[in-house]
């Protein structure tokens, strides 16, 4: 997606942690189900147990200052030349979309932060690699975020890639931040798998999120419509992080009873579902058949 090159940016938003060092040590723990768009991506490709990531740990998450490289992130016009810039941009215009979503709603929304870093970080879920792909972790009500994961979605898993592609990561994300404000991820969404669990349908209802927010980028006044090539982008991001799609080619076989996140199909339909309606009510993953 293209900024407005004159939209005024917030970098307060979100805070860089890159480069400095990570304790390790700890597991993610997934907290209410808001574990983000892979479950341990790396660990998968090795053959891994995705389970064996996840480990309880105390209330906590990033302390100290955030580096000073996203100061100069200022306007729309920076977020078109740098790729943090860009993932600023993105976080501000989904908070002033929902924002004013609940607004309209009669109630509040709470902003969180955007949490950028390399390698590992300690968090209010635990310590968590740079494996394990975005997340959102709910004791500490923060997003979570290795740009390097781009790359490897583009390298690894084919995905086209692209800005709106990137939108879509972070807007799933705070799609669970929604979520947890809802109450939705107190209801122990990451317990179960399978084709029809919760954990799926906690997913794609982020999906569906990110859709929605997609409709309302441009009414936000930082980021112009987006062309049907940038959507295609995003939905091409959406099913090449499909279960399906990653299992067969990590595993060479597709289970559906191990599925945490949907089929590459569900979370295209999904993320279409909230774009073309426009509607967090339309949303309800949670009933009937996905």
């Amino acid at each position: 997606m293209t900024f407005n090159p004159d939209a005024q940016l917030d970098p307060g938003q979100v805070t860089d942690v890159r480069g400095r060092g990570y304790g390790g040590g700890r597991g993610l723990a997934v907290g209410g189900g808001g574990l983000g768009l892979v479950i341990a991506i790396v660990y998968l490709l090795l053959g891994g147990d995705p389970g064996a990531l996840v480990s309880q740990a105390p209330a906590g998450g990033v302390t100290g200052p955030s580096s000073s490289a996203l100061v100069s992130c200022q306007s729309g016009a920076d977020a078109n030349t740098r790729d943090d810039c860009r993932i600023v941009g993105f976080v501000n215009s989904i908070q002033a979309y929902w924002t004013s979503e609940f607004k309209a709603e009669g109630a509040t929304y709470t902003p969180t932060q955007t949490v950028l870093y390399t390698d590992g970080i300690d968090t209010g879920c635990g310590g968590a690699t740079s494996a394990v792909g975005p997340f959102y972790c709910p004791p500490d009500q923060t997003v979570y975020l290795d740009l390097g994961f781009f790359d490897e979605l583009h390298q690894r898993f084919g995905a086209e890639g692209g800005p709106l592609a990137e939108a879509y990561v972070v807007a799933h994300e705070y799609g669970h931040h929604i979520q947890d404000l809802k109450g939705v991820l107190d209801s122990g969404a990451s317990g179960a798998t399978g084709a029809e669990s919760r954990s799926v349908r906690t997913e794609l209802q982020a999906d569906c999120y990110a859709g929605v927010w997609v409709n309302h980028a441009a009414a936000t006044g930082f980021l112009q419509p987006p062309t049907a090539d940038q959507i295609g982008q995003a939905l091409d991001a959406a099913a090449s992080v499909g279960d399906d799609r990653i299992q067969s080619k990590t595993q060479g076989q597709v289970d559906p009873e191990s599925w945490t996140h949907g089929s590459a199909a569900q979370r295209q339909h999904w993320f279409n579902v909230g774009l073309d309606s426009g509607s967090p009510g339309n949303c309800d993953t949670f009933s009937g058949t996905i």
